[in-house]
């Protein structure tokens, strides 16, 4: 059974198809600048030569035949024809309290996420493009959407209210939601197998450090705390975003003169790592430019460190011990000096860090060494083959 795995964004589009008898990736691509000039998509097969095509394309609907036409092209396709796709999973970024789980896409669905999208106004209707164009292409192929939302969805009142009038929650539905839903859930099952027990056993937290960055609090299989909240700009320190501030310096810059629309581009792209450095959203150019002696540099990487290291210990609390830390996505998987940091102010928790094993990058391994109290793990995250799992799963 192939699934092809669609993340729909604003202006780009993201593939894979996965033979799930195998979980084997056929195929894999990016779609750039749909809607702008310089439209182009990158095609990806195992074996061969990447294929790269610049044609213009203004709609979604252009961009997904697109793909489809390259899936299938004599040359660099990797199935004869679109019926030996079975099922598409698609990312949708927030399902608020309607969508607990995965769930088969019906025209109820496709209401409830219209009615999810001024929670989520970047991406939710990006994803309906998507999902709709595929329905115009695909009309007889069942499709799936999967909520980065969903698995968060376990937290119990006292972790997911904000302690504001309560009316609010009953009229806006305000309240912590959670994202990287996907990825948690992906590398908490995977941790589980890499140390041996049952992920019902085990108290988990699950860092997700990229330029977007979350942590989550997973006990006995389930999310019971997460740092991001309403949306993606509250927990950590992130590339771009700030994180978690005092909520009055809002209403004090704007008694200054900045708009609510500035202030809210300012905490959303011009703050975090590039706000405080100066110098780039992207870890690597930080940690190059510390490594030099840039102070900014330095001092925006240890308040991300130490955002990690207290939401950490913050969630011990909640799930009163923990069994094992996971460290995933770009920095997480790739950064041997940040995991070092943030695990070097862990020593209560009897974390000792083995320097060969944590030197590795990429790859699923244990990280602490053999006397160490909690096992600390790296495991690449894989959010489309968990999209493709769950589609496989309700699509059958």
């Amino acid at each position: 059974m192939n699934v092809l795995v669609i993340n729909c964004g604003s202006s780009s589009l993201k593939y894979q198809l996965l033979d799930m008898t195998t979980e084997e990736v056929l195929a894999k691509g990016l779609v750039e600048r749909i809607g702008i000039e310089g439209s182009v998509l990158v095609h990806e097969a195992p074996g061969q030569d990447k294929v790269k095509l610049e044609q213009p394309m203004k709609t979604h609907k252009e961009a997904l035949n697109l793909v489809m036409t390259a899936l299938v092209d004599p040359a660099h396709g990797v199935v004869k024809s679109l019926e030996e796709i079975s099922a598409v999973g698609h990312r949708a970024v927030h399902g608020a309290e309607t969508f607990s789980d995965s769930v088969v896409i019906d025209d109820a669905v496709i209401k409830s996420l219209e009615e999810c999208s001024e929670l989520a106004p970047l991406h939710n209707p990006a994803n309906l493009i998507g999902i709709n164009a595929c329905r115009e292409l695909l009309p007889n192929v069942p499709m799936v959407a999967v909520f980065d939302t969903a698995f968060h969805q376990t937290l119990p009142g006292e972790a997911f209210m904000y302690p504001l009038p309560y009316e609010l929650y009953e009229k806006f539905k305000i309240r912590k939601y959670g994202f990287h839903g996907t990825s948690h859930k992906f590398v908490s099952q995977a941790a589980a197998e890499l140390m041996g027990k049952k992920l019902e056993d085990l108290k988990l937290i699950s860092c997700h450090l990229g330029n977007g960055a979350s942590l989550c609090a997973i006990k006995n299989g389930k999310s019971v705390d997460t740092s991001m909240g309403l949306t993606p700009l509250a927990g950590l320190e992130m590339g771009t975003r700030c994180g978690d501030i005092d909520p009055a310096i809002i209403p004090f810059l704007v008694n200054k003169g900045y708009t609510v629309e500035e202030v809210d581009v300012l905490m959303n792209k011009k703050s975090g790592v590039l706000g405080v450095s100066g110098i780039s959203s992207d870890f690597r150019d930080v940690e190059g430019a510390a490594n030099n002696g840039d102070k900014r540099a330095q001092l925006a990487l240890d308040i991300f460190h130490y955002r990690v290291r207290t939401t950490i210990g913050a969630y011990v609390a909640a799930m009163d011990g923990v069994d094992g830390i996971i460290f995933t996505a770009g920095l997480g998987e790739n950064s041997t000096t940040s995991r070092a940091a943030i695990c070097g102010g862990l020593k209560y928790l009897g974390i000792t860090i083995d320097p060969v094993a944590n030197s590795k990058r990429g790859e699923a391994t244990i990280i602490s060494d053999k006397d160490s109290k909690t096992t600390v793990m790296v495991i690449p995250t894989n959010e489309e083959l968990m999209i493709a799992r769950d589609t496989l799963a309700l699509a059958k």
